[in-house]
């Protein structure tokens, strides 16, 4: 068991992390299909209102989603979510107007919001050493194959309708949650409670976590520098294929694949890169997976200029590429690098916040978008993004100093 079940660990995960994304993203490839039965969604504003929702929720139930996660079964909220959020994307497909969507979009932020700090700490706590990047990347795939899956959401509701899609969908990841139920299992060592050094009995405290994380100076700079490639990150996920239909003048059916596929296969090559990358260069010199994570934010700049400019096919795709090739390698050393810093007691609490801190930077750079597609400036706002990750580069590079590759 502890020489194979780390990796059937990431095997079984990697189909909650392609589910999770896929039925999140299915939303904004099918707009055009939807906008046929639901009107308000013909204003790109709705629509950024309608993905925002999901990340402001998503964001604000993250930090709580750590912190149980640091003090319960992490196997029982993994699948909880899967669970709830397959349920709420079934009902999507009964939805009738946009009040509907909005509440449901909401819920599933809820429960979604459950899975990533339990699954990456999960990963993190059943792989020490030499293999944490290699096993955090793989499982950062299932969120590129989901994100790439979700793409063909137009195409599935241009065969049947966008009411089966999700249906079909919401099918899949409950009976996955059953199968979860039987075969995954919680690391023996999250249930151990260690004894304060004075002898007095731990703290009951929920929130002693929070105290300690913020307690540590390199958290706020890795709170940082994560948050600001987020803006990019999301912008991708819910403007992209937007962005190809108008750049490339072709229809959404066609620009959502294109568009998905480019930055999920990218992204798919980035995360196994940078996680062999950072695993090997982390024995030889313990600011690896920082340099390795550096290397995949440097990538993204010219990518985003690129994409906010380009607008012939090989440049679109061509920046697309290297954009998801760097976000996937930052993408697979971002709870590496916590690790170094923070006790694996408190990792989930951690991941926690800079999610709800990365998703709070893409909710308000989603909504900033729907404006200003509606003004014909969404290729501008790409390459104003490309900016801002360089000040995120600068402050990463100078300031994160790990001295271990695993704070206990």
């Amino acid at each position: 068991m502890k020489k194979y079940y780390p990796w059937v660990l990431v095997a079984l995960l990697w189909f909650v992390a392609l589910l999770n994304y896929m039925d999140r993203q299915m939303l904004s490839t099918m707009q055009e299909a939807m906008k046929v039965d639901i009107s308000e969604l013909n204003q790109a504003e709705a629509f950024g209102a309608l993905m925002a929702v999901f990340l402001w929720i998503y964001g604000i139930v993250s930090p709580f989603a750590g912190i149980i996660a640091d003090r319960m079964s992490r196997k029982w909220l993994v699948v909880g979510s899967i669970f709830v959020w397959s349920a709420v994307t079934f009902l999507m497909g009964y939805a009738h107007n946009f009040t509907q969507l909005y509440w449901l979009r909401a819920f599933m932020g809820i429960s979604e919001a459950l899975y990533i700090p339990s699954a990456l700490s999960l990963i993190a706590d059943w792989h020490e050493g030499k293999s944490r990047s290699l096993a955090i990347g793989i499982h950062m795939t299932g969120l590129y194959v989901g994100q790439a899956i979700g793409g063909f959401g137009a195409t599935l509701a241009a065969m049947l309708s966008w009411n089966a899609a999700f249906h079909w969908f919401g099918v899949i990841g409950i009976i996955y949650s059953i199968v979860l139920l039987l075969l995954l299992k919680e690391n023996p060592k999250h249930a151990q409670k260690t004894p304060a050094a004075n002898g007095e009995k731990p703290s009951r405290n929920p929130f002693r976590g929070l105290s300690v994380v913020f307690s540590t100076w390199a958290f706020w700079v890795i709170l940082f520098y994560f948050a600001v490639p987020s803006l990019p990150g999301w912008a991708t996920k819910n403007w992209l294929p937007t962005l190809f239909a108008d750049n490339l003048n072709i229809p959404m059916a066609s620009a959502g694949p294109i568009s998905t596929i480019t930055i999920a296969v990218s992204s798919f090559v980035g995360v196994i890169l940078g996680g062999i990358l950072s695993d090997r260069w982390v024995q030889r010199n313990i600011r690896g997976r920082v340099y390795t994570s550096a290397i995949g934010l440097g990538l993204t700049v010219p990518a985003l200029i690129l994409l906010g400019f380009g607008h012939s096919l090989i440049a679109v795709v061509g920046a697309g590429l290297c954009f998801g090739v760097g976000y996937g390698i930052f993408d697979a050393n971002n709870m590496p690098i916590l690790c170094q810093f923070i006790s694996s007691k408190y990792r989930s609490t951690a991941y926690g916040i800079m999610n709800m801190t990365g998703v709070f930077a893409g909710a308000a750079v989603t909504q900033v978008l729907g404006k200003w597609t509606d003004g014909g400036n969404l290729g501008l706002g790409f390459a104003l993004l490309g900016a801002v990750v360089v000040l995120a580069l600068i402050l990463q590079l100078s300031c994160l100093r790990p001295t271990t590759d695993n704070m206990e």
